[in-house]
């Protein structure tokens, strides 16, 4: 059974989510402040977080920031603002998700348990990914779509597994060019990843020009759309 700890102040809402996570087969610890959320990470080991971002000692932030110096556990932000620099801050600063209240709890447990599987899939080591009919053959750097091998320069194919990797997942450009590119000691500026995805798309999508695979969120980032999952 999965454990998650539920970081919220809203009684009206706590209610809720608790009877929906046991419902979902979830175990649920719930706690309202940032002091609460510290005292329980440091004496139990969750699964996932859903965090809410504004608390009574701070904000959502702080936990965020606190548990990625440790671990990589799931964290999905639950944010009544949809402002965009509230989920572009939440995102770069480590957060896998977010959701905006009010929101639609079936909507939440579908995530939570894609977040949940994503992670238990990121544990096992693998020499290739499958979605969406392509093949990516890590030990081979090789991709195959509807078995013919995809020409695809470095940062390409970089980018490709970057996406797939983190399946149904939004990751922001920033976190892109951080991930792909500085590992390399080069410069590439937000216009030219602009390119790439362009390109990526000409060659993994089957309609560019209306993909399916390769999502813009727009604002944020990139979303590679898992139509096929495991």
């Amino acid at each position: 059974m999965n454990r998650i700890l539920l970081v919220e102040d809203d009684l009206s809402l706590i209610d809720g989510l608790e009877f929906s996570l046991n419902k979902n087969g979830f175990q649920v610890d719930t706690v309202r402040t940032i002091k609460a959320a510290f005292g329980q990470l440091s004496k139990v080991e969750y699964d996932l977080l859903l965090l809410d971002l504004t608390l009574p000692d701070g904000t959502g932030f702080d936990i965020c920031k606190h548990v990625r110096e440790y671990s990589m556990m799931p964290i999905i932000f639950l944010t009544a603002s949809d402002e965009e620099v509230n989920i572009v801050m939440g995102l770069d600063m480590g957060g896998d998700d977010y959701i905006t209240k009010p929101f639609r709890l079936n909507e939440l447990m579908s995530r939570i348990k894609a977040l949940l599987r994503r992670a238990g899939m990121a544990n096992r080591s693998t020499s290739e990914l499958k979605s969406n009919g392509i093949i990516i053959k890590l030990d081979e750097n090789r991709v195959i779509k509807n078995n013919n091998v995809l020409e695809l320069t470095g940062a390409e194919y970089r980018l490709l597994c970057l996406l797939m990797q983190n399946p149904n997942q939004i990751l922001t450009r920033m976190l892109i060019l951080d991930r792909l590119w500085d590992e390399n000691g080069s410069f590439v500026d937000d216009n030219t990843l602009s390119v790439y995805v362009r390109r990526l798309r000409s060659k993994v999508e089957d309609d560019p020009q209306k993909p399916s695979s390769i999502l813009t969120v727009r604002g944020v980032g990139y979303r590679w759309n898992e139509k096929d999952p495991k």
